[in-house]
């Protein structure tokens, strides 16, 4: 992942919530300068500084980390950007790469509010359209034999931005039951919540049906 993600994220934040360069430098704590070279990608801000643009938005949720990537190696083109303080010590061989993290959550405390900071994160390079969190899957409902499969012990990054659409893997919750991890169907305009894993049962939608967020992507276990 690259700038670019980071850009259009804070770029849309800013539109969204009408505000000025200027005044987000103010509240960052640079000048206005420095953030109309981030935007137009000129310079790239420290970590702390993106992370702090993130947390002034309103986006907490968002993390940033770095990744140190030697050029050279497995067919990479040479590029990289222009470094606050001109501290590449590497003499133009490094490059700065951008992801970011979510928070793993249990399934237990799923739709309940987070009364405290989250202790475990994951790194992605996927940017969520809404507040999303990893689970760990932990059941073979999700197992199959062929064809799409996730299996048990598989770390799954869960997006509630993502609409909840027939065909999509979700994490949903019936009324008076625990989230579970299924994929939406539909079938003569009824939603059902199918498992992957055909010794489960095919679940009905029944009204008051929640859905918590769309998986947009695993990392299996090893």
């Amino acid at each position: 992942m690259n700038m670019d993600k980071w850009i259009a994220l804070v770029r849309d934040r800013i539109e969204e919530l009408d505000i000025s360069q200027e005044y987000l430098a103010e509240r960052v704590g640079v000048s206005q300068g420095s953030v109309g070279h981030w935007l137009r990608k000129r310079r790239q801000p420290r970590v702390d500084s993106m992370n702090r643009v993130f947390v002034e938005l309103g986006m907490p949720h968002y993390q940033v980390s770095m990744q140190l990537r030697v050029l050279g190696q497995v067919g990479e083109q040479p590029g990289r950007y222009a470094l606050e303080d001109d501290d590449d010590d590497d003499g133009g061989q490094a490059r700065y790469f951008v992801c970011f993290r979510y928070p793993l959550r249990q399934w237990v405390a799923l739709g309940q509010a987070q009364a405290e900071p989250p202790d475990a994160f994951e790194q992605t390079d996927y940017m969520a359209r809404g507040k999303a969190f990893w689970l760990t899957v932990e059941n073979d409902t999700m197992s199959a034999a062929s064809g799409k499969s996730v299996p048990e012990g598989a770390r799954i990054l869960v997006d509630d931005g993502v609409a909840a659409e027939p065909g999509k893997l979700v994490i949903a919750r019936l009324p008076g039951k625990s989230a579970i991890f299924r994929q939406l169907a539909e079938e003569g305009g009824q939603l059902y919540l199918k498992a992957l894993n055909n010794a489960y049962p095919t679940l009905v939608c029944e009204e008051g049906c929640e859905f918590l967020g769309v998986v947009v992507k695993m990392h299996a276990a090893l």
